[in-house]
C-alpha cells in the first residue's frame, strides 16, 4: 500500500523526492509518466499523488484532470520550478490540494505531503460513515418533500464525514446555517465546538479581534487576552455567515490560515496550530464579487473546495410550499394546545413569492395559527374561531396585497431599475406605487434609490 504515487520524468529529479519522503517514514511509488501510474490511481487507494507540472509526455494539469476523474477526492500536489501566480491560481481552481514552486523546502514538502494523505485517510474512512448517515435522520432538521430537497439532504449526508471547506450558497432565509449545522452534527467532529459568526454583524475594527483573537495589550483597550472565533473552534467546525461581507485586509488573514492551518493572535508572534473544518456561507456570486474588486478570488476558491446550493423555496414549487407551511402551522398550533379542523389559505400561501425563503413561510404559519392572516394582515380574521373580524372590499384588499407585494421585494435592497424590471413595469410606475403606499421617505429620495 503506498501513501504517495510520485510522477515525475526526470529519473535523478524522481529518485530524488522518493529518497527524501521515503526517509521520513512514507511508502512511495514513483513512475516517469501518467500512463505508468494510472493503473495505482483508484477510488480505494490511500495515496496521495506529487506531480510535477512540466514533463516531456504529460503536464501536471493533464495528471490533475486525470486522477479527478476517477476521485475528485484523492489529493494532487503539483510542482514547478518554472511557476508564476497564474499557474499557482489555476492549479488552485482546478481543484489541486496545493501548489508548490521548486525550490521547495524537504520539510515543508514532507509536511504537505503528510497533510494531503491524513486528508485523504480522513476521506477514506469517513466515505463508509456516510453511507451509513442515512439521510433519513437528516430529515427531521431539512425538511421537504421536492427532489431538490431530497437530493440536497442526500448531499450533506455524503459530504458530513468528508474534511473539505465547504461553501453554502443561498438567498436570504433559505436555512444556510441550519445546512452547516447539519454538516457538523452528523460529522466526526461533532463533540466539538460549533463556532458561528455573522461577517456582516460585527463592524470591521472588531472582526479580525473577533476571528484571531488577540493579547493583552495589543491595541488600545485590549486588556487582556482573548481567544479568537477561529481558534475557539479548534478540532470542531468554523462557520463564517455572510462571507462577502469581510473585509479586505481581514480575507488575506483568513486565507493565510486556511493555507498554513497556524494563525497568530493580534499582538503576538507565537503560532497557533490548528484542526479545523470551514463552512463558509454566502447569498452572493463571490467570483463575481472577485472580479469587481470586492473580494479575493484566492480566498474564493479556498473556500469552495465544494461549493453546495440551496434551492429558494419558490423554486422548490408550490406542492412543497403547501407541505411546509402545513408542517409549520400544526406544530405552531400543537404548541399553543390548539384544535386545528382544517388548513385555511393554503392557495393563497401558494401562490406568494416569498423572498424571505423559508424563514418567511415559517412566521407566515404562526401567524396563521394565531388566528391572523398569514400573508400580513395585522387584524385577526376570526377563522379559527379565536377573532371577530371585518371583511373588506376587493380593492381595499388588492391594494394591501399590493403593498405587501412590493414590502417584500424592496426589503432585498435591490436598485429600483432592476426591481421594477422584475415585476414588469417601468421604474416610473414602481415609484408612484411606492409613493401611493407610503414606502418612500418623506423627501422622497428613493426615486434615485439603490
Amino acid at each position: 500500500m503506498h501513501d504517495v504515487i510520485l510522477i515525475e520524468d526526470d529519473a535523478a529529479v524522481r529518485e530524488a523526492y522518493q529518497d527524501m519522503l521515503e526517509l521520513s517514514g512514507l511508502a512511495v511509488a514513483g513512475f516517469p509518466s501518467l500512463s505508468a501510474a494510472r493503473r495505482h490511481v483508484t477510488r480505494a487507494s490511500a495515496a496521495v499523488v506529487l506531480s510535477d507540472v512540466r514533463m516531456a509526455d504529460d503536464d501536471g494539469f493533464a495528471v490533475l484532470e486525470a486522477v479527478r476523474s476517477v476521485d475528485p477526492e484523492m489529493p494532487v500536489i503539483l510542482i514547478s520550478g518554472h511557476a508564476d501566480v497564474s499557474m499557482a491560481t489555476r492549479a488552485i481552481r482546478s481543484g489541486a490540494f496545493d501548489f508548490v514552486e521548486k525550490p521547495a523546502d524537504p520539510a515543508y514538502v514532507i509536511e504537505l505531503v503528510r497533510r494531503a494523505h491524513a486528508h485523504r485517510a480522513l476521506v477514506l474512512s469517513h466515505r463508509a460513515l456516510s453511507r451509513s448517515v442515512a439521510p433519513a435522520a437528516i430529515e427531521q432538521r431539512i425538511l421537504g418533500i421536492s427532489p431538490a430537497i431530497v437530493r440536497l439532504r442526500e448531499t450533506i449526508a455524503a459530504l458530513a464525514g468528508v474534511d473539505v471547506s465547504i461553501l453554502i450558497q443561498g438567498e436570504t432565509g433559505t436555512g444556510k446555517e441550519l445546512v452547516a449545522r447539519c454538516l457538523h452534527d452528523f460529522s466526526p467532529r461533532a463533540a466539538a465546538p460549533f463556532v458561528a459568526i455573522n461577517c456582516a454583524a460585527l463592524p470591521p475594527t472588531m472582526l479580525e479581534s473577533e476571528l484571531f483573537g488577540h493579547e493583552a495589550g495589543a491595541f488600545t483597550g485590549a486588556r487582556e487576552k482573548r481567544i479568537g472565533k477561529i481558534e475557539h473552534a479548534n478540532r470542531g467546525t468554523l462557520f463564517l455567515d455572510e462571507i462577502e461581507s469581510m473585509p479586505l485586509d481581514a480575507q488575506a488573514r483568513l486565507l493565510r490560515v486556511l493555507q498554513e492551518r497556524q494563525l497568530e493572535r493580534i499582538g503576538s508572534n507565537r503560532l497557533i496550530s490548528l484542526d479545523i473544518r470551514v463552512v463558509a456561507a454566502t447569498k452572493a456570486d463571490l467570483f463575481q464579487l472577485a472580479r469587481g474588486g470586492h473580494f479575493r478570488e484566492d480566498l474564493a476558491y479556498r473556500l469552495a473546495v465544494v461549493p453546495l446550493a440551496i434551492p429558494s423555496l419558490r423554486a422548490r414549487g408550490e406542492a412543497e410550499i403547501a407541505f411546509l407551511y402545513g408542517h409549520f402551522f400544526m406544530e405552531v398550533s400543537a404548541r399553543l394546545g390548539q384544535k386545528v379542523t382544517q388548513l385555511r389559505d393554503v392557495e393563497a400561501v401558494q401562490r406568494h413569492a416569498w423572498p424571505g425563503n423559508v424563514r418567511e413561510l415559517r412566521n407566515a404559519a404562526e401567524r396563521a395559527a394565531l388566528g391572523f392572516s398569514p400573508l400580513g394582515d395585522a387584524v385577526p380574521d376570526g377563522r379559527n374561531g379565536q377573532f371577530g373580524g371585518q371583511g373588506r372590499s376587493l380593492a381595499e384588499r388588492m391594494a394591501r396585497h399590493e403593498k405587501r407585494e412590493l414590502e417584500a421585494v424592496l426589503t432585498l435592497g435591490r436598485k429600483l431599475q432592476d426591481t421594477a424590471a422584475d415585476l414588469g413595469i417601468s421604474r416610473k410606475t414602481l415609484y408612484l406605487k411606492m409613493r401611493e403606499h407610503g414606502l418612500l421617505a418623506a423627501d422622497g429620495d428613493n426615486e434615485n434609490g439603490s
